[in-house]
């Protein structure tokens, strides 16, 4: 089995992604609390940026990693790899 480009940052990133489930579960509390609307809103923007920066660190393990070994190699799978790639960085410039 191939491990992911991420793997030496595991722990890091599920404690990222445990954070914002925290996040998310505030963010239920202040609807259910009828807190103010910007506060609501503000706490959104917050918890968007945070998976973000998950994101972004995923994507750049991957460039650096999957997509790199795919480069050495060459031939489809590295222009496979790369067009994964290109459409993931599409997807989330769109999000």
């Amino acid at each position: 089995m191939v491990m992911p480009g991420y793997a030496d940052e595991k722990d890091a990133i599920q404690k990222r992604l445990r954070r914002v489930e925290g996040q998310t579960r505030g963010l239920q509390r202040m609807v259910e609390e009828d807190q103010y609307c910007i506060d609501i809103l503000d706490q959104i923007s917050a918890t968007t940026r945070a998976l973000q920066a998950v994101a972004l660190k995923l994507l750049g393990d991957h460039l650096s990693h999957c997509v790199k070994a795919a480069l050495v190699e060459g031939g489809p799978s590295a222009d496979a790899k790369v067009k994964e790639a290109q459409d993931a960085i599409e997807r989330l410039v769109r999000s």
